[in-house]
């Protein structure tokens, strides 16, 4: 499944600072767009991955429900 977030880059004296405005903890750093760009999708994929290890292994053995969530914003 595809999601999208919004990366915010800001220029530096010499490199870049991005982070995604939707999740807090996700940001990076890197010398060229690029870089930054492939560091941030690289650290929203370990936390959106690490995140939902920590959410299965709190369910486990649990009576719960699953549901896809849609909002406008």
């Amino acid at each position: 499944m595809e999601r999208k977030f919004t990366a915010i880059i800001e220029k530096e004296e010499g490199f870049y600072i991005g982070y995604i405005e939707e999740i807090p903890g996700v940001n990076t750093q890197g010398k060229t767009l690029e870089e930054v760009r492939a560091n941030l999708r690289e650290a929203l994929e370990l936390i959106l991955q690490t995140k939902k290890e920590l959410i299965e292994k709190e369910l486990a053995g649990k009576d719960f429900i699953r549901e896809t969530l849609s909002v406008d914003i």
